[in-house]
């Protein structure tokens, strides 16, 4: 029997659909928002362009999904917008990281706590750390406890947390080479391993796929070379999932849409048992050079077009493949929902 409070059952189911899967988008980019605007405008500072490209996404796609994920910093505009029936999700740590300490050790927003994410309408937070269970055990220390203490605080706050862990390496520096590719899925599985553990009480992982999929045979394309065979690449996936103790869901780590899909389609007939995803820059990113070039009405004619097309598929691929976030508790009558109250009398 799995113990959970009323908070965070709730925004838990707040966050899903009607067959409790997390069928998000994902719209928290800070720093490769500003270039990919100023890539698609030509122009610099565009902090506006910003505030109104979020505040559209989030107008007209919440719609269709179950759940936004929107930093403060860019998104507030974005938050006022969203449908009212779609969960929030709110970025708590600082992007980036300081690249003259070893480590790539995460932050927090200074001026922010899960109450306070509470008190602007958070139905959950989330916090990318990046995670290489091959650093030395000082650096990996710091971050198990800085999960930790964030594990601890959502407890207090009764609030989900989802936590990102993007796996890299210190010598192979390029993450989408075929060198990384080969290391990867260990990498993934590892990590999976340790952040699914009780003590961090992460409510939620979001993850990669195990795989760098245009290295999987069939689904390489031009010059690209074939890492994986389509049966290897499967048995990532699988034991990838049976690593998790706890709901994970998918990122869609600025691939094309059209590969999105099919990584999505290719876990759930592995036998991978996500929960959802939150989907970003495979859902919107086009609308970036549209907005840049053509601006405001011609971004809300693609988003009502292709990128509700664009989410729509999706939800399909989340109907035939994704699991119920509760079923990785044994299901809803395996889940005994307290009151915090009750927990500290």
């Amino acid at each position: 029997m799995k113990r959970m409070s009323r908070g965070k059952f709730e925004k838990m189911q707040q966050l899903s659909n009607d067959q409790g899967v997390i069928a998000a988008l994902a719209i928290d980019q800070r720093g490769s928002m500003k270039k990919m605007m100023a890539e698609a405008s030509g122009e610099e500072n565009l902090v506006d362009h910003i505030y109104e490209f979020k505040e559209l996404v989030s107008q007209e796609l919440t719609k269709y999904v179950s759940g936004i994920l929107l930093d403060e910093q860019y998104g507030f505009k974005g938050m006022a917008a969203k449908n009212p029936n779609a969960g929030l999700i709110m970025s708590y740590e600082k992007t980036g990281y300081d690249v003259s300490t070893p480590g790539r050790l995460p932050e927090l927003l200074p001026n922010e706590s899960l109450d306070r994410l509470l008190a602007k309408g958070a139905d959950a937070a989330k916090v990318l750390v990046y995670y290489n269970p091959d650093e030395p055990q000082e650096i990996l220390d710091i971050k198990h406890a800085f999960l930790e203490r964030l594990g601890t605080e959502a407890l207090a706050a009764d609030i989900p947390v989802f936590v990102e862990p993007i796996v890299y390496d210190d010598k192979i520096t390029d993450d989408h080479s075929p060198e990384f590719a080969k290391i990867k899925p260990r990498k993934v599985i590892e990590t999976i391993k340790e952040l699914t553990k009780e003590k961090y009480h992460i409510d939620v992982l979001k993850v990669e796929v195990p795989v760098l999929f245009k290295y999987v045979e069939g689904y390489n394309k031009d010059t690209d070379p074939v890492v994986y065979t389509q049966a290897e690449a499967a048995d990532y996936f699988k034991e990838a999932s049976d690593a998790a103790t706890r709901p994970f869901i998918y990122l869609s780590a600025g691939v094309p849409a059209d590969i999105f899909r099919e990584e999505l389609i290719f876990a759930g007939k592995s036998g991978a048992k996500y929960s959802g995803i939150l989907g970003g820059r495979a859902t919107w990113r086009d609308g970036v050079e549209v907005y840049g070039k053509n601006g405001k009405e011609a971004l809300i004619e693609w988003l009502d077009t292709q990128g509700k097309e664009n989410v729509e598929e999706l939800n399909q691929i989340l109907k035939d493949y994704a699991t119920p976030w509760y079923e990785a508790y044994g299901g809803l009558e395996n889940i005994e929902v307290f009151d915090i109250d009750v927990m500290t009398d």
